[in-house]
C-alpha cells in the first residue's frame, strides 16, 4: 500500500511538472499600430458577424415554418376532411 501511493504521489508530482512547464505563455508584444489595425477592424467583423446570423436565423426559421405547417393539427384535420370527401 505504501509503494502504490509513493507512486501515485511520484505519477502526479512528474504530471504537474509537465504541464507547468509547458503551458507557459508566450511574451508577444503588440506594437501600436498592430493595436490601431485590430481596433480598426472590429465594426467590419461584427457587421460580418450580424449579418451571418442574421442569413443562419432566416435560413432555420423557413425550415422550422415549412415543417411546422406540415404538423399543424388544423393542417392535419383538414386533409383528412378532404380524403374522406374524395
Amino acid at each position: 500500500m505504501k509503494l502504490k501511493e509513493t507512486i501515485m504521489i511520484a505519477i502526479a508530482a512528474l504530471a504537474f511538472m509537465l504541464i507547468t512547464g509547458i503551458a507557459k505563455a508566450d511574451d508577444k508584444t503588440i506594437t501600436p499600430q498592430e493595436f490601431v489595425s485590430n481596433v480598426a477592424e472590429v465594426p467590419g467583423k461584427l457587421v460580418t458577424f450580424i449579418g451571418n446570423e442574421v442569413e443562419k436565423t432566416k435560413e432555420y426559421q423557413a425550415k422550422s415554418w415549412a415543417e411546422m405547417k406540415t404538423k399543424w393539427p388544423f393542417t392535419m384535420i383538414k386533409s383528412k376532411n378532404n380524403e374522406s370527401q374524395n
